[in-house]
């Protein structure tokens, strides 16, 4: 039995031109899964953020942007909190056979026995009002303009901001 070169070379083919775009995924396949992997694996831990709301510092900064208001002059600004920043910490949750659902917070192991929480988000503190005190504080539009800008920083109603006239020391 002679095998017939010019036959299987025509079914062959005709095979590829049949399944053409079926063996080019194929080897687009083969290519992606051959691929090196990116060599070491990456450390999926998120970088702990030292981030912590300092109110000072943030009334510091306020007062100094306030007094580039024109008209404003030197500004002092006071700020009360409604509560303190808070973490979003990351939940596994489990369903049991009962249907009830059950969840606990996820820990990272640090070694030597001590884990962290994952914090998936920290949220600023809210506030509860603030005291504006400058020279300029009489002049309405002034007092307008420092009170749309304190309300645009820190999210609080016109209601809740006081701006007062200072005695220009």
């Amino acid at each position: 039995m002679k095998i017939k070169w010019a036959d299987l070379a025509l079914k062959w083919k005709g095979a590829l031109e049949k399944y053409k775009y079926a063996l080019l995924v194929v080897a687009a396949g083969v290519v992606l899964l051959l691929l090196p992997g990116g060599g070491e694996e990456k450390n999926q831990e998120v970088p702990q953020q030292a981030e912590t709301f300092d109110l000072v510092e943030f009334e510091k900064k306020l007062a100094q942007v306030l007094s580039q208001v024109q008209g404003a002059g030197q500004v002092e600004v006071v700020l009360t909190l409604a509560g303190g920043s808070r973490q979003v910490l990351a939940q596994d949750r489990d369903r049991d056979r009962d249907g009830g659902v059950g969840s606990t917070t996820v820990t990272i192991g640090k070694g030597s026995g001590s884990q962290d929480v994952v914090a998936l988000q920290t949220l600023a503190p809210s506030f509860r009002g603030a005291l504006v005190v400058c020279p300029g504080g009489g002049d309405p539009q002034v007092r307008l303009a420092l009170i749309q800008a304190v309300s645009a920083l820190t999210g609080l109603g016109s209601d809740r901001i006081s701006v007062c006239t200072g005695g220009g020391a």
